[in-house]
């Protein structure tokens, strides 16, 4: 006989089961319930706190969804009050916020995001935090100082945050940092594609020290050798000195590589060797355009070619140099995190499927005029 969904539950005591006279039967009470089925949300969602939410538009443009719906917003007094305003119960969500400026409201608009949302009975948190703030701060190397980067990786373990997709870390032992998984994206194969798109002659690749891993591959896939800039930091005021430049770049086109260009200090002080050292032309590509403090004026003055970063950091209003390049990443963490949702390889993007990822440099938003679709649901298990 077939269920259909609630069921009458009958007590028949022991005895002759033919006999209808002499036989009591005892029916117990008629209980209704219903069947039983998997309490399980098959449903991812993306929300934004402020710190980027062009990308956050991008990324789910690239997904072919849209952004969910939360309140993030400061008081008077500057405290932060963050609601979300749709149901996300069981639900996979990812916030995507950068840590960028203003760095400390955007941490702590993060912090709570991920508090609500856990109140919320949110089934798994997922931040999204395209670039990661103090990652300089990763050691003891001046006598009682903090570990800054590590005390961020606690408040959002703290949080509740289940997992971190990042991009381009300062350096990678970042990720040692937290108890929970960490997926570390990279720009490199983005940033490569443009380059070798500009069919550039007689390259070389030029780093720092603390690059130079990264710098390696990034030479190789441009079939590229590379050149090392040593230098050393003048206390803690965002000053540096070039000492020596270890590689020939005489007569070619050095390309430089880094994590992020910030007061553009550095990049200046390698641009002037490069140029001492007979270098014919000079492009600088990083992930993070921080262009704190007057990078932007020293970009402007300077004898750069052009200046290649993404938008993991929204650039700054007075940012029009033409010279400026952004490559937006909002393929690759939507990529990232449609494989996250279901279980996929991620690391494959970077080894077995590059060729996706370099496709990703030339994706242009614009070219889809369709209108906006519905939040992506996947029928729930039952």
């Amino acid at each position: 006989m077939e269920s259909t969904g609630t069921e009458r539950l009958t007590h028949r005591p022991h005895g002759n089961a033919g006999d209808d006279d002499g036989a009591d039967r005892l029916e117990s009470l008629s209980l209704t319930r219903p069947a039983e089925i998997d309490v399980y949300a098959d449903e991812f969602s993306i929300y934004a706190g402020n710190a980027n939410k062009p990308l956050a538009e991008r990324i789910t443009r690239y997904l072919k969804t849209q952004l969910g719906e939360v309140e993030v917003f400061q008081f008077a007094n500057e405290n932060i009050f963050v609601r979300v305003m749709e149901n996300v119960r069981e639900q996979d969500v990812f916030l995507v916020q950068p840590t960028s400026r203003p760095v400390n409201q955007s941490i702590m608009e993060l912090l709570i995001m991920i508090d609500a949302f856990k109140r919320a009975s949110a089934g798994r948190i997922t931040a999204v935090i395209p670039h990661y703030s103090y990652g300089r701060s990763d050691k003891k190397d001046q006598p009682r100082v903090p570990i800054t980067a590590r005390l961020i990786a606690d408040m959002l373990t703290v949080a509740g945050a289940d997992r971190v997709l990042t991009m381009d870390l300062h350096q990678g032992q970042i990720q040692g940092f937290f108890s929970i998984p960490v997926d570390e994206l990279t720009a490199v194969n983005l940033i490569c594609a443009h380059i070798k798109a500009k069919q550039l002659d007689d390259i070389v690749v030029v780093s720092e020290l603390g690059f130079a891993k990264r710098a390696r591959n990034f030479a190789e896939l441009l079939s590229a050798p590379l050149a090392i800039v040593e230098k050393r930091r003048l206390g803690n005021e965002d000053r540096t000195e070039v000492m020596n430049i270890i590689g020939e770049v005489g007569g070619k086109t050095a390309i430089i590589i880094d994590d992020e260009v910030d007061t553009a200090g550095s990049l200046m002080e390698a641009v002037g060797a490069l140029q001492d050292a007979g270098a014919r032309a000079i492009y600088s590509c990083a992930t993070h355009g921080v262009f704190s403090g007057s990078a932007l004026e020293r970009i402007a003055a300077s004898a750069l070619t052009e200046v290649i970063v993404t938008d993991t950091i929204p650039l700054p209003p007075e940012a029009d140099d033409p010279r400026i390049t952004v490559l937006s990443v909002a393929p690759l963490f939507g990529e990232a995190i449609k494989r996250i949702h279901r279980g996929e390889s991620v690391g494959a993007l970077f080894s077995s499927e590059v060729r996706l990822v370099e496709e990703m440099t030339f994706w242009d938003e614009e070219a889809d005029d369709d209108p906006m679709p519905e939040p992506v649901r996947v029928t729930a298990r039952g």
